[in-house]
C-alpha cells in the first residue's frame, strides 16, 4: 500500500513541476523530503531519467540563444575556465597526497569540482578504471555541494549586488553539476541563465582533454573516452534560432518548456537522495571537497570582480 502511496505522490509532484508551482531550490527541497519519507518507486528509472532530461533541458534552452552573443560568452569565460581549471586539478594533486586520500576517489572529486561535476566523473572514473563504491561516494559529495550551492549561490549573488552577466559565469566556473549551475541562474534571470549554461558547456568539453591527462597518470591507454555529444546538439539548436530557421513564437515555447524540464529534473535529483550514500562519504573526502569547492568559489568571484 505504502509503495502505492509513494508512487502516486511521486507522479503528482511530477505534474506540479512541469506545471511551474516550484522553482529550482523548492523542486530540489521536495526531491529530498520526499526520499526522507518514501522511497524512491522509480530509483533505477530516475538515474537514467536525469541524464536525459538535463540534456534534453539544456539542449531547448539552445533555441533562445545567438551565435554571436554565445562565441562572445565562452570567449569571455575562457581564460577564467582555463585557470580555474589548472589551479584545481594542481591543488587536488597537492592535496591528496598531503592529506593522504585514497587515489581515485581524490581524482574524481579534483576532476567533478573542476569541471561538471558528475559528468567528469563518469567520464574519469572509465578511463582510471574507479571501483563503484569509489564512484558513490564522489558522486555524494558532489550531490551534497550541489544542493548547498543552489540556495547559497543566488543569497550571495544579491547580496554582493552582483549583474546577471557576474553571476551567470560565477555559477558556470564555481558550481559542480550543470543540472545546479543552470537551476541557480534560472532564477537569477534570463542573461544569467544564457551565460551560465554557454559557460558551462563550454567548461564540459575540457572533460576530453582531461581524460586523456588521466590515461597517462593512471597509465590505462586504450579507454573509451566518453564525450559529451549532446552539446553538439545545443549548437544545432542555437544555429536553427540563429537564422530564424523555426518561427520565434515556437523557438519561445521550447525555452519555456525547457526551464519547466529543468525544474522537473532538479525534483528527480532529489528525490534519488540516499542517507546511506552520504554516511558512507567520511570526514576526510568531505574535508576535501570543500577545499577545493571553497577555493574555486573564492578565486572565481575574485577574478570577476577584481
Amino acid at each position: 500500500m505504502k509503495s502505492i502511496i509513494a508512487k502516486v505522490i511521486y507522479l503528482l509532484m511530477v505534474i506540479t513541476a512541469l506545471l511551474g508551482v516550484l522553482n529550482s531550490p523548492s523542486a530540489l527541497v521536495a526531491g529530498i523530503i520526499f526520499s526522507l519519507i518514501f522511497q524512491n518507486p522509480f530509483k533505477s528509472f530516475s538515474q537514467t531519467a536525469i541524464s536525459y532530461l538535463l540534456k534534453t533541458s539544456i539542449v531547448g534552452l539552445g533555441f533562445g540563444m545567438l551565435f554571436k552573443e554565445t562565441l562572445e560568452t565562452s570567449k569571455e569565460g575562457f581564460s577564467l575556465t582555463v585557470c580555474t581549471i589548472l589551479l584545481t586539478v594542481i591543488l587536488g594533486f597537492i592535496l591528496i597526497r598531503v592529506m593522504k586520500l585514497e587515489k581515485q576517489l581524490g581524482h574524481l572529486i579534483t576532476a567533478g569540482t573542476s569541471i561538471c561535476g558528475g559528468s567528469a566523473i563518469a567520464a574519469i572514473s572509465s578511463v582510471i578504471r574507479a571501483k563503484g563504491p569509489t564512484i558513490s561516494i564522489a558522486l555524494g559529495i558532489v550531490f551534497l555541494l550541489n544542493s548547498i550551492a543552489l540556495f547559497v549561490f543566488p543569497i550571495i549573488g544579491h547580496l554582493l549586488d552582483l549583474s546577471q552577466y557576474e553571476f551567470g559565469l560565477w555559477c558556470a566556473v564555481a558550481i559542480h553539476d550543470t543540472s545546479s549551475v543552470v537551476g541557480s541562474a534560472v532564477d537569477y534571470g534570463n542573461e544569467a541563465l544564457r551565460i551560465a549554461t554557454t559557460v558551462k558547456l563550454s567548461r564540459t568539453l575540457w572533460i576530453i582533454p582531461l581524460s586523456i591527462f588521466y590515461t597517462f597518470i593512471f597509465k590505462t591507454k586504450g579507454k573509451k573516452l566518453k564525450i559529451p555529444y549532446f552539446i553538439f546538439l545545443f549548437i544545432v539548436a542555437i544555429a536553427l534560432n540563429s537564422y530564424h530557421i523555426i518561427p520565434e513564437p515556437v523557438s519561445s515555447n521550447i525555452v519555456f518548456l525547457s526551464k519547466r524540464l529543468l525544474i522537473l529534473t532538479l525534483f528527480v535529483v532529489g528525490s534519488t537522495l540516499s542517507i546511506s550514500n552520504i554516511k558512507s562519504i567520511g570526514i576526510k573526502p568531505l574535508l576535501f571537497a570543500l577545499i577545493l569547492w571553497l577555493f574555486i568559489t573564492i578565486f572565481s568571484l575574485a577574478y570577476i570582480l577584481y
